[in-house]
């Protein structure tokens, strides 16, 4: 495959064409150094077969914000050991520096004052207007520290520097945010000027490091931060001239939602910045790179087939499965764990943590976490073809042990067989497929469309039990819940009860919404109600937004705040917080009102001595994420 030839960048040779782009993953010290968490992390995906990793957003200032930091020799140091650590599988390593769109030491100043308030509304502030206050001296001073970044950069043994073109870089050259007057602002030649400035300073500072630039781009309906679209290719050729070796071309940002740049399932096409890109590659001879929505490997490869880059940036399909390379050179691309676009590591981001993939346990923990061989082989049980039911198979038949999984209903998949039928959500499906596919490969037996009983249990001999039985649809106890106009919103997805005409959802969370949303586009006149002030309090920051406009366009009614007091055939009645009765006409009434833990008797296994361990939503009602760290947990604890 194209993907695993070499490339040459610069006069360095990179091993392969797989690339992760520059990524916030919230892992490094406090300081900004590389910690061991990072450092495992980027070691993982180097051993996995990448040949080119770039740390994102490298400041060379000390800020408040969750990012790497390089900006004094004491923590090149920690810079060098990940190099090291990466050039011992033969990948090379960038680091991708930019500077914030705000100003930094006046910020700094209120976060040691403790001037939270002022901080917010600074921010607020600097957002919008820093790219046109900052004097040209601060910018030539910005320049400067930025140099100096990168000579610590090479001093650390890093290959490649990559300009941030978005952030402050890409402010200055948008036709949306910069309304400059001098040399910095106006024509296209004005608003690139800082950029190809600071790409001159930085060959003169680094002449033998590799130069690379992110080219955002904005789009007619996405971003701010950058060059417009039309002008993207233009801007390219000027930045080949000025010496950048390698161009990086991406969706621009600064709208506040990180879904613009990294989109959950749904809101964009697969592969949805390749044509881009494949406009700036017709305008230069260096090589062109792109990433977004690349899903597999097949994607990757007509990329390259097609012409459109030169080099594939994957960033959360290699959170999902760091082996890519590993996997396609050894014929076995069908056994990548694919992305499934979810966005929970980006929102982990946005709500102050750090990324760690839903469908790998082992991402965000490599240092601690991976599977170890069995001293001891067992005769294992898995009860329940769920999420967590087939991780917990696929790691214990992974670890040597003998495994047999018993599922009652005729596929497997659990509650993502429903999770998978509302709008935008059907990327889903990856996670039920490639579980499958992987507990096939390991040799799980799997005895599908039968109960587990303590019988048929026992007759296995298992040295343990793990129950993985899931949760059902809660159903409260209200006035005229056994009416025959109310369904279970689990039903409802499955297709197993119809709706029609008015429909009030009872419940306002994920499951309540992802209803609403279903049931609206099948023609439904939607009302959501919610006891709490809010609804889809449950949904990530960057999967919300296209939630609302949804709602908005579909004009799905909330009633938050509300409790249901009584449902009759024609009303749903509800009591407010003012305690005022508030009547919601309808033909259906919807239940979505949570779920709670199946159980299992495991008391005649755990009476002659097997172990028992229950796993995910039987354990604790939570999500797909939960369902998988608990599989993995107590599968590699066996």
């Amino acid at each position: 495959m194209n993907i695993l030839d070499p490339i040459t960048v610069g006069g360095v040779v990179f091993k392969n064409r797989l690339m992760l782009p520059p990524l916030t993953t919230g892992y490094e010290a406090k300081d900004g150094s590389i910690s061991a968490q990072s450092r495992a992390f980027y070691t993982r995906l180097a051993k996995g077969g990448v040949g080119y990793i770039v740390l994102g957003d490298v400041a060379p200032i000390p800020s408040f914000a969750p990012t790497p930091k390089l900006f004094d020799d004491s923590q090149i140091e920690s810079f060098r050991l990940l190099a090291d650590n990466v050039h011992a599988y033969d990948a090379k390593l960038g680091v991708q520096i930019f500077h914030p769109e705000y100003d930094v030491d006046a910020i700094n100043l209120m976060f040691a004052n403790g001037q939270q308030d002022q901080v917010r509304t600074r921010l607020h502030h600097d957002m919008q207007h820093f790219v046109n206050e900052v004097t040209e001296d601060a910018l030539m001073t910005i320049i400067e520290k930025m140099c100096a970044c990168a000579v610590r950069a090479e001093k650390a043994g890093v290959d490649a520097i990559q300009i941030h073109g978005d952030r402050l870089v890409g402010s200055l050259c948008s036709t949306k945010m910069n309304t400059r007057t001098d040399q910095f602002g106006g024509s296209l030649e004005n608003r690139t000027r800082f950029a190809l400035m600071l790409v001159q300073a930085l060959k003169k500072a680094v002449p033998n490091m590799i130069l690379e630039y992110k080219l955002a781009v904005v789009t007619p309906k996405l971003g701010k931060g950058g060059v417009d679209e039309a002008d993207a290719p233009l801007f390219a050729t000027w930045l080949e001239a000025a010496g950048v070796q390698m161009l990086h071309v991406a969706q621009a940002n600064h709208t506040g939602n990180l879904a613009d740049t990294i989109p959950p399932m749904g809101v964009q096409p697969y592969c949805f910045f390749a044509d881009i890109a494949g406009a700036v590659k017709q305008a230069v001879s260096i090589p062109v790179s792109t990433s977004g929505r690349i899903i597999d490997p097949e994607m990757a490869e007509g990329l390259l087939q097609a012409g459109k880059v030169d080099m594939i940036g994957i960033g959360r399909p290699l959170l999902a499965d760091p082996d890519w390379a590993i996997k396609i050179a050894a014929g076995k691309a069908k056994d990548i764990r694919r992305c499934i676009s979810c966005n929970e590591c980006v929102d982990a981001i946005m709500n102050g943590s750090f990324i760690a993939c839903v469908v790998n346990a082992e991402n965000g923990y490599e240092e601690v976490r991976m599977i170890s061989p069995a001293k001891v082989k067992k005769t294992i049980v898995v009860i329940g073809g769920g999420p967590a039911g087939l991780e917990a198979a696929r790691v214990a038949a992974k670890k040597g042990h003998s495994v047999t999984l018993f599922e009652n209903d005729i596929k497997l998949g659990g509650q993502l067989n429903i999770a998978n039928v509302p709008p935008r959500k059907s990327e889903i499906d990856r996670a039920v497929e490639d579980l499958a596919h992987a507990i096939h490969c390991e040799g799980v037996t799997v005895r599908m469309g039968e109960m587990a009983t303590t019988q048929s249990v026992l007759a296995l001999a298992p040295d343990a039990v793990i129950v993985a039985v899931g949760a059902s649809n809660f159903i409260p106890a209200i006035q005229g819940i056994d009416g025959v106009n109310v369904r279970n919103a689990w039903k409802v997805l499955a297709g197993e009860q119809a709706v029609s005409g008015r429909v009030v959802v009872v419940g306002g969370g994920m499951v309540g919404c992802e209803t609403a949303e279903y049931l609206a586009e099948q023609g439904c006149q939607v009302s959501v109600v919610e006891m709490s002030n809010k609804i889809a309090s449950e949904v990530g920051m960057t999967v919300l937004p296209t939630m609302l406009e949804f709602f908005k366009d579909h004009a799905i009614a909330q009633f938050t705040g509300h409790k249901v007091i009584n449902i009759t055939a024609d009303e749903v009645i509800c009591e407010n917080q003012d305690g005022q009765t508030v009547k919601i006409p309808c033909d259906y009434v919807v239940m979505a009102s949570g779920s709670r833990s199946v159980k299992f008797d495991t008391a005649p296994l755990t009476d002659k001595g097997i172990s028992v361990v229950e796993i995910g939503d039987c354990r604790q009602v939570a999500n797909i994420s939960q369902a998988i760290k608990t599989g993995y947990e107590a599968a590699n604890a066996l």
